[in-house]
């Protein structure tokens, strides 16, 4: 799937470099990518077919007025599954997104009674396998008149003197899915489905809809048939049903359906006695004044059984007041929130961008002092912008219900990581002096009045790119901070953003303020030429990193045709420097542009669109070293069903910390042979295409991402969770402990 916006960067020096139009250069090659992206109504995967969606009616016609209803038919491969709307341990919920004109009115989704299970390493979700059918009611208007393209509506003809005019409807919406066997793949397609409208309609697809129906769960009957009652356990609830139905079911179940703030356990049955039922909820969350939940009780005559049936609870509509977090608690975490930020500076993802900042400095050196502050301040701006920027998407990612972290919603894409790849190239060949962009004079005279206006642009877009690129580090207290973040209201998590961002802007900013240090700095001359060349070649290690990144997401192919792809942008840029200078006529400056965007085009519908799109999403087992092996679940309970210790490595590709933990640490000769010497099974989950399994449990832990360490010692006790930074006397320390510990119970 493709991003759904391309950052915003800029230039990282000002001296040479006109910023708006290398931004909107830049901005042309970031969609340009996404343009090249696949749309398409069936979902493959290594050219076996997954999932083959289509819109159906329960009527031949629409008749204005009455409703009726629409179904999302997903069929599945064989052993592949989607998810109800509550998908448990792992996974998320279908969507379906219609484009209705005006007038029309669309219900809520009717969900069928899903399918649960329990995989190894007790994971439990809820969906369906083989084939669902999602449903909506559909209400027309009284009068379908005057109806044009607009809502992706056909064109109605209006006959004089006709109350029903004659037209064809049609409807069209957006569907997507996560579809899972042992590897989660995210698909979606752009559906549509035409009726005519009519006077009077007859029924279709009747067996399939009459079908769906049956598995649609039904209200809590009266009391003289069951009789629901809650009640708090410590911070648990228990569910009390009496029926004498159910006593002639064997298997009764409770599926919850929690609000999005509620983070709900295993339900279980605590006691069956005659026509009672007890069943325990655990509740995960900080959230524990809950009275009640609603779900469904499924009962059938054997577990996932054709003829379940469900009773559906609700809860009473209350207006709770949101519990405020302990005062002291928050400005804790704000605090962390502000030292991690300033660590952020010392990680290697930001590097290239922070030497930039630092030979700025250097070229401002002996300045006036107004205009270093102003430099300073534009850099701390745009670092504050951008982090605001994410903490907004995050909070109204999070508000849609969707899994917020730090980092992982952008570098798992692999789309994102093109274009920012495309972003580093261009901004290191400017460097070298390949091509320099110059704005025509009108708009020079428009937007940057003055050098010191352009240098603050300049420094703004710096301190952007600098938190872009910051986004897969997690420094020491950032991890504390983000965790906790995340499980708060949008007032916090922005709280939280915005001390992260005034950390790592603290040290600009206090620069700039004292220009007196400056002088410690070395004076402008020529060898600056030099070190700004330098500073490309930074960037080039940046991009070699994030190819790299590539090739662990899509394959060695993929970052091979990614490549292919910068080159023709190399070129590109080479042919902006080389012939679309101030000297050369308009008429060749013209046709030069026109090649350029005629190349990039052309190569990203052939590299992105169809090689890079099309190569093998790469296995996480390529990627293992040594005596790792890769997470998942049921190895995880296999390993401590037969009494083994587990050390679990979560990690991604693009997580330099994490690179810095397995080299230093991990992959020492020291730890290696403790784990040797203590039987210790090593596992890798690895989150670099942001595997939903490995996502519920880094929330489970309380961590916004990656890296996180975790030892099992064993199937009934306690995991061990490491910090973010691990040094081997920690690692050896632990290890000796909890064995020792152990090994005398």
């Amino acid at each position: 799937m493709l991003p759904k916006d391309c950052p915003e960067v800029a230039p990282v020096l000002t001296n040479n470099m006109r910023v708006p139009s290398r931004f909107a250069a830049c901005w042309m090659l970031c969609w340009s990518i996404i343009a090249f992206a696949p749309h398409g109504l069936a979902q493959e995967y290594q050219g076996k077919q997954l999932v083959k969606a289509e819109l159906l009616a329960d009527t031949d016609a629409v008749v204005p007025g009455k409703p009726f209803t629409v179904g999302l038919l997903l069929r599945m491969a064989p052993a592949w599954h989607t998810y109800w709307k509550f998908s448990g341990d792992a996974g998320l919920p279908s969507e379906l997104k219609w484009k209705l004109p005006p007038g029309w009115k669309i219900g809520e989704i009717q969900w069928p009674i899903p399918l649960k299970t329990i995989d190894p390493g007790d994971i439990q979700t809820y969906g369906y396998e083989n084939e669902v059918l999602l449903m909506q009611e559909i209400t027309p208007p009284n009068v379908v008149a005057g109806i044009g393209d607009a809502g992706n509506v056909g064109r109605a003809n209006h006959e004089p003197g006709s109350s029903i005019p004659a037209t064809t409807v049609k409807l069209s919406a957006d569907a997507s899915w996560l579809v899972c066997e042992r590897i989660c793949i995210p698909g979606g397609a752009n559906l549509q489905l035409e009726l005519p409208v009519s006077t009077s309609s007859q029924p279709a697809n009747t067996e399939l809809f009459a079908r769906y129906r049956r598995l649609l769960p039904q209200n809590l009957p009266g009391a003289n048939v069951a009789k629901a009652d809650w009640s708090p356990v410590g911070s648990d609830l228990r569910l009390k049903l009496n029926s004498e139905t159910l006593a002639n079911f064997p298997t009764v179940d409770f599926f919850p359906l929690p609000e999005q703030s509620t983070v709900v356990g295993h339900p279980r049955i605590e006691s069956r006695n005659k026509n009672e039922i007890v069943f325990r909820i655990p509740i995960e969350s900080s959230e524990k004044s809950l009275s009640s939940m609603a779900g469904l009780i499924v009962f059938s005559h054997q577990p996932n059984g054709e003829d379940r049936a469900a009773w559906q609870l609700t809860t009473p509509p209350a207006v709770a007041a949101a519990r405020p977090a302990p005062t002291r608690g928050v400005f804790t975490f704000l605090l962390f929130g502000f030292i991690g930020g300033i660590i952020l500076n010392l990680m290697p993802c930001v590097l290239p961008v922070i030497s930039l900042k630092i030979f700025g400095f250097i070229q401002q050196a002996g300045q006036s002092r107004q205009k270093i502050l102003g430099s300073g301040v534009a850099f701390t701006i745009g670092i504050f912008a951008w982090f605001i920027a994410l903490a907004l998407l995050l909070i109204a990612l999070k508000t849609a219900g969707r899994d917020v972290t730090w980092g992982g919603f952008q570098f798992t894409n692999a789309y994102f990581v093109l274009a920012l790849s495309v972003i580093v190239l261009v901004f290191a060949l400017n460097l070298f002096g390949v091509f320099e962009i110059s704005m025509p004079q009108s708009m020079t005279r428009g937007l940057l009045s003055s050098t010191e206006r352009k240098d603050n642009v300049g420094s703004f877009f710096q301190g952007v790119f600098a938190t872009v690129l910051a986004t897969p580090c997690t420094a020491p207290f950032l991890g504390t901070a983000l965790g906790f973040a995340f499980s708060q209201s949008p007032a916090i998590i922005l709280a939280i953003f915005i001390a992260i961002a005034a950390g790592m802007s603290a040290p600009y900013l206090l620069l700039s303020a004292q220009p007196a240090w400056l002088r410690l700095l070395p004076k402008p001359g020529p060898w600056m030429l030099h070190v700004k060349q330098f500073m490309g070649f930074l960037l080039l290690a940046t991009l070699l990193f994030l190819l790299y990144v590539l090739g662990a997401q899509r394959g060695l192919e993929g970052a091979i045709w990614a490549s292919c792809f910068l080159l023709v942008i190399s070129v590109a840029c080479w042919m902006k420097g080389a012939f679309v200078v101030p000297t050369a006529s308009v008429l060749k400056r013209s046709v030069v542009l026109v090649l350029m965007l005629v190349l990039v085009f052309m190569s990203g519908i052939y590299f992105i669109g169809n090689k890079f799109h099309s190569a093998n999403i790469a296995s996480a087992d390529s990627r293992l070293r040594g005596d790792w092996q890769a997470f998942t679940p049921e190895r995880l309970q296999t390993e401590l069903e037969q009494g083994r210790f587990v050390f679990v490595d979560f990690t991604a590709a693009w997580c330099l910390t994490c690179k810095f933990n397995e080299a230093s640490v991990l992959e020492s000769t020291e730890v290696r042979e403790a784990f040797q010497r203590h039987g210790i099974v090593k596992l890798k989950a690895d989150w670099t295409n942001g595997d939903p399994v490995i996502t519920k449990l880094l929330q489970h832990f309380g961590r916004p991402g990656v890296p996180l360490y975790v030892l099992y010692p064993g199937k009934n006790e306690e995991p061990i969770v490491f910090p973010e930074l691990l040094t081997k006397g920690m690692m050896l320390e632990k290890l000796e402990s909890t064995s020792r510990a152990v090994a005398a119970q």
